[in-house]
């Protein structure tokens, strides 16, 4: 391998030598380069499929719910019961604190989108509260699409109580339509 001769200032020269030739490597970068302008394309232009409003069944697989306009927010209500498992681990038969038939039940209200000042790019992320009708509390929500582990997509739920950093985030599942 030659070595050369590199002058940074008219004080100093630094002896340098060229990287070797890696077959391949042109190639991986392209690759890492077309990856991540598809990860910022997909993440800058949110399409269809980042719109929360259609039906979900819930983590446990309870409840139906259908995110729709409810006024200027997005609300979530129960369309259809499937079942009564609890969230608690073990899943047995749920003893929800309120007793009010979930047929019908707001669990999702007033969600806004978190940054609606560009009217011309859809929200992808909104902000409101989820009711746990197993205990009756009422917890403050950021909500969003994923299609990462779904392709028909997942509704992401973070229920937290103060900072969002204390929480935990449910996975609810789009219900398939039956255009």
């Amino acid at each position: 391998m030659e070595w050369a001769l590199h002058s940074l200032d008219t004080k100093q020269s630094v002896m340098t030598q060229p990287l070797p030739h890696r077959p391949g490597r042109a190639f991986g970068a392209a690759l890492l380069f077309a990856t991540a302008f598809a990860a910022q394309a997909q993440s800058s232009s949110p399409s269809v499929s980042s719109d929360p409003r259609g039906r979900w069944v819930t983590a446990n697989g309870n409840l139906e719910v259908e995110v729709a306009p409810c006024g200027a927010a997005l609300c979530g209500t129960v369309t259809r019961v499937l079942g009564n498992r609890s969230m608690a681990p073990g899943g047995g038969d749920m003893q929800a604190a309120d007793k009010r038939p979930a047929l019908g039940m707001t669990l999702l209200k007033d969600f806004a989108p978190v940054d609606a000042a560009d009217p011309a790019r859809p929200p992808t992320e909104w902000t409101g509260q989820i009711y746990n009708r197993e205990n009756g509390k009422l917890y403050s929500c950021n909500m969003s699409v994923s299609t990462a582990g779904n392709a028909a997509g997942e509704l992401l739920l973070h229920a937290y109580v103060g900072l969002p950093l204390f929480g935990k985030t449910q996975r609810w599942v789009r219900v398939a339509s039956n255009d």
